[in-house]
């Protein structure tokens, strides 16, 4: 996508999951750079958004106040309350919900969208 940057804000080594999908040049894998909670918030706090599924990363970035897509399955933890696309936990966090269970390309779809009026 035109104008914008992309980074694996993974502590585990998921290189080869970039080679194998194709993403490899178009990602900027950190997974080495990444041993604790506190690299990790050094990343977040220098990034534009942050884009995940609910993990540890996307609570982080919210607590950080950084800007936070996260896409949740149809069937989402009572945290995330219903029918929402914003949460009080994290006032800069945006919330992407599965329509269908287990179809994750609609959200993928709309973040895309998104994604493409802010790198504009």
């Amino acid at each position: 996508m035109a104008g914008c940057h992309f980074f694996a804000l993974h502590e585990e080594d998921y290189s080869d999951e970039l080679v194998s999908a194709g993403m490899a040049d178009a990602v900027t894998d950190l997974s080495g750079k990444l041993s604790d909670f506190g690299d990790t918030a050094r990343i977040i706090a220098s990034l534009d958004l942050v884009i995940g599924v609910d993990t540890a990363v996307i609570h982080l970035a919210g607590a950080l106040n950084v800007p936070v897509w996260t896409m949740l399955a149809k069937t989402g933890d009572w945290r995330w309350m219903l029918e929402r696309e914003d949460t009080p936990w994290y006032p800069t966090m945006r919330l992407f919900r599965q329509v269908e269970r287990g179809d994750w390309s609609p959200v993928i779809s709309r973040i895309a969208q998104e994604l493409a009026k802010r790198c504009a």
